[in-house]
């Protein structure tokens, strides 16, 4: 009984090792037995390498509106949104003290003219009184001492003159400054534009300086001309360069999009969160929307008996979008543009050790080149390749493969994991929707 169990049980034994064999060679089971892969043909196409950023629409040109001096607001004469030409008078502050300044300046000014009057008349006096005693000097009738006090005299004199006429250019700079802050209590506008941000109310105290900024009352853009900034991440924005042409999309407008152009790259980067792991260093990149927005302030143009007015054939004219500051939208920046390009669905490029090494070097990323598997009938043959750009769906083959030629283009796990050179595979065939047959 004991022989026959051990019988059974070398025969069991050479049945597995011959039936793991056979599968193994081919001799039978391989039908239907390969990795089930998709596949399709490299071809020639243009591939575009788009940059996509996120950010808010800005004026162009944007000034801010800050005091020099300090004051009551009491005289507002615009509103947000409204248009305002260069020159007007945008507010006016409480001048009283500031004329008050005006008023003492001006009389130290008058008693400084007086004194210098009467320092010119003294001086004149020492004078000639100097030059008369020289003269009895020069003949021995005086004393050498009383000459001396005339001289002396006469120096004093004309020191108390110059001083005198310092005295009245300090008085005059006193009251150009003092003139000068009381213009500043009347804000014009330095521009034409439109208030697109007013921070203040009649009767508010603002502060201001001339050394430094003061209250920030109102800003005054041109809002006929709108720029998306956006923040690009430093692994991107070496491959944006300016004049680069971009595709813009503002969240307002979800069916519209608009033409733009790089204008302004940044030199420093802005980091958030630095000093943790969530540390991002981004780079401010302006991009100016090159189609017609914001035209006659957004309102819609109307006809001479009313509606939507009309284009010469009779066709309505749709109204220019109205972008505002702040909008957000997504700007999809086209970087580099490749015709004619060999290419294949990015999902067929993987990674592979093709050194005949230990498992520690054929897993270390020194090693690793990029390869795709081409689908020789039912097996799987490996090839290295050289990549260039991409877009969202394909990449650019520089070498290693030709059009026309098959690649395997999934699954992802048989992409990136299960196939070998030499693999087994199984074709599955999509000759349209709801249609699936499998091949070899």
């Amino acid at each position: 009984m004991r022989r026959t169990l051990y019988i059974a049980g070398g025969v069991l034994i050479v049945l597995i090792i011959l039936g793991t064999a056979g599968r193994f060679m081919g001799w039978f089971g391989a039908e239907g037995e390969g990795v089930a892969v998709q596949a399709e043909a490299a071809e020639a196409r243009t591939i575009t390498q788009v940059v996509t950023a996120f950010g808010r629409a800005q004026p162009e040109v944007e000034v801010t509106i800050s005091p020099d001096v300090s004051g009551e607001i009491v005289e507002l004469n615009v509103r947000e949104g409204a248009d305002v030409q260069e020159g007007d008078v945008l507010l006016r502050l409480r001048p009283d003290t500031y004329e008050a300044q005006l008023e003492r300046t001006r009389a130290e000014l008058n008693r400084a003219q007086a004194t210098l009057s009467e320092r010119e008349a003294d001086s004149l006096q020492t004078r000639l009184e100097f030059e008369r005693q020289q003269r009895l000097f020069e003949r021995e009738v005086i004393p050498e001492s009383e000459y001396q006090a005339a001289e002396s005299a006469y120096k004093q004199a004309v020191a108390r003159l110059q001083a005198a006429r310092f005295q009245v250019q300090s008085a005059m700079a006193s009251l150009r400054d003092a003139r000068e802050q009381l213009q500043k209590t009347t804000i014009y506008a330095p521009m034409s534009g439109t208030v697109s941000k007013l921070d203040v109310e009649l009767g508010e105290r603002v502060v201001g300086t001339s050394q430094m900024a003061g209250t920030e009352m109102m800003r005054i853009a041109r809002l006929e001309q709108m720029e998306m900034e956006v923040d690009i991440n430093e692994n991107d924005v070496v491959n944006v360069s300016l004049g680069d042409t971009a595709r813009v999309e503002v969240d307002a407008y979800p069916d519209r999009s608009f033409r733009g152009t790089v204008t302004e790259i940044a030199n420093s980067a802005r980091v958030s969160g630095e000093g943790t792991q969530e540390q991002v260093t981004n780079f401010p990149v302006k991009i100016r929307l090159l189609d017609a927005h914001n035209e006659n302030a957004g309102t819609v143009m109307t006809g001479p008996e009313g509606g939507i007015a009309s284009a010469e054939d009779g066709t309505p004219t749709e109204p220019a979008p109205v972008i505002r500051p702040g909008m957000s939208g997504a700007v999809d920046i086209s970087t580099h543009t490749v015709s004619d390009a060999v290419s294949v669905p990015i999902q067929a490029v993987t990674v592979r050790n093709l050194n005949e090494e230990s498992d520690a070097d054929r897993r270390s990323e020194e090693a690793m080149r990029r390869v795709v598997f081409i689908a020789d009938g039912d097996t799987a043959r490996v090839r290295q390749v050289d990549t260039g750009i991409a877009d969202d769906a394909f990449i650019e083959v520089r070498a290693g493969l030709e059009p026309g030629e098959r690649v395997v283009t999934g699954p992802y796990s048989a992409v990136s994991r299960e196939l070998e050179g030499g693999t087994a595979i199984t074709i599955e065939e999509r000759p349209g929707p709801g249609v699936r047959t499998a091949s070899r």
